[in-house]
């Protein structure tokens, strides 16, 4: 009997344990199961409640919209000459660079562009990356360093801001277009190595930064000077040979230019222009140029054809000019706010950001497409279209940009 009891007893206390178990098992199955990205899941509430989520909108070859939103200055993406020789270039050297520029991904192509970008724009010598952010993100990380200082535009583009938290160095933000708080901040620190970054053209508002003025400040402190001229080059400048040289300053020994291939060039890429010793030093020291793929044969070749068209007809940058001032000229005029245009962008301000997106969104509706600019993308908070012009625009098509505009206009 004793012996039966704790048989029982074993039994009792294995249907005990076998009990607990289902319940852990039950358990664990009513806990959500958690996954490494799960924090995404908020993240995208979170802009969805500001109202800041960003949607791809694939377009199509054949659209009908009338573009005031792209960066094609000068209208030369679709040109048969530039078109061609993409092509022709595909054909030739293959559908991509193969390699990085330092092993295979180096063309006769390529080196045809640096060459001929560096004669047309003043400079000793030019290297081209594979975007523009990249050329941005070289120049500064290989020319700073820990013991260096940068002084940077507080209205820089996002491509500049990151290379100078890559570059490590201490980096001092100055009130925009302000040469005076560049001077004071060098002032400061003397006998420092030290940059002086700027856009040359601000891609919200359009307008120019005071090149010869911090050029100056520069010189009378050592400092070199680092213009981004994305949206100058192929506008401003004697024939579109950008801003800094038409400042005078191409070709100084303490000026690099930074420009991309994908705004009046029509094609893709980006480009480093300056003293021979800084490509130099680029091509030994630039991280995002010596461990990435060349860039395709078909860009630079487009690019190229681009070029040469620019230097052959050179009243393409003023017309890009006088259909900005056109725009804002006769938006202004109907009782709209924008900011004059010193080169080939039109900002007209909306009174909301909610406005600003419900304005294009309204032009988007009626054939037009422009861009829109809100917080936290624009710093001053201020929310805007933004209108690029196009060389190639007809009269009657900026008639119709401009009704279009009023037309879908928010009240103030």
């Amino acid at each position: 009997m004793p012996q039966a009891d704790d048989t029982r007893a074993d039994d009792t206390r294995a249907d005990d344990v076998r009990v607990d178990e289902t319940r852990v098992d039950e358990a664990r199955v009513a806990v959500p199961r958690r996954t490494a990205f799960d924090w995404t899941d908020a993240e995208a509430r979170r802009r969805a409640d500001a109202g800041l989520v960003r949607t791809l909108r694939p377009r199509t070859a054949d659209s009908d919209l009338l573009d005031l939103a792209g960066n094609d200055y000068l209208g030369l993406t679709r040109r048969p000459e530039v078109t061609g020789a993409a092509a022709e270039a595909a054909r030739r050297w293959g559908a991509g660079s193969t390699g990085s520029r330092l092993v295979t991904g180096t063309t006769r192509l390529h080196t045809d562009l640096e060459r001929e970008l560096a004669a047309f724009c003043g400079f000793e010598a030019a290297l081209v990356f594979s975007s523009g952010y990249a050329a941005n993100l070289a120049v500064l990380t290989a020319l700073g360093g820990r013991d260096s200082l940068i002084v940077s535009d507080a209205a820089n583009h996002a491509s500049l801001v990151d290379g100078c938290r890559l570059a490590r160095a201490e980096t001092a933000v100055v009130p925009h277009a302000d040469p005076e708080a560049v001077r004071k901040t060098l002032e400061a620190h003397p006998g420092r190595r030290a940059l002086v970054v700027s856009d040359s053209v601000f891609s919200v508002d359009g307008d120019r930064a005071p090149l010869a003025e911090l050029a100056a400040a520069c010189r009378a402190h050592g400092a070199g000077l680092v213009v981004d001229d994305a949206h100058g080059f192929g506008v401003l400048g004697d024939g579109g040979r950008g801003a800094v040289h038409g400042a005078g300053l191409a070709g100084d020994e303490d000026v690099v230019a930074t420009l991309t291939l994908s705004k009046s060039l029509g094609s893709q890429g980006g480009a480093v222009l300056g003293p021979a010793r800084v490509i130099e030093h680029l091509v030994n020291a630039a991280r995002t140029f010596i461990f990435d793929t060349g860039l395709a044969p078909a860009a630079v070749g487009g690019a190229l054809a681009s070029l040469r068209l620019i230097a052959a007809e050179p009243g393409l940058a003023g017309r890009a000019r006088t259909v900005a001032t056109t725009l804002y000229e006769r938006l202004t005029a109907a009782g709209l706010t924008g900011a004059r245009p010193d080169a080939a962008v039109v900002s007209v301000r909306a009174p909301s950001p909610e406005a600003a997106l419900r304005w294009a969104a309204d032009c988007r509706e009626r054939g037009l497409a422009v861009g829109c600019f809100r917080p936290p993308s624009v710093p001053d908070g201020v929310s805007r279209l933004r209108l690029t012009a196009r060389a190639d625009l007809t009269d009657a098509q900026i008639d119709r940009a401009v009704e279009t505009i009023l037309r879908t206009a928010p009240a103030a």
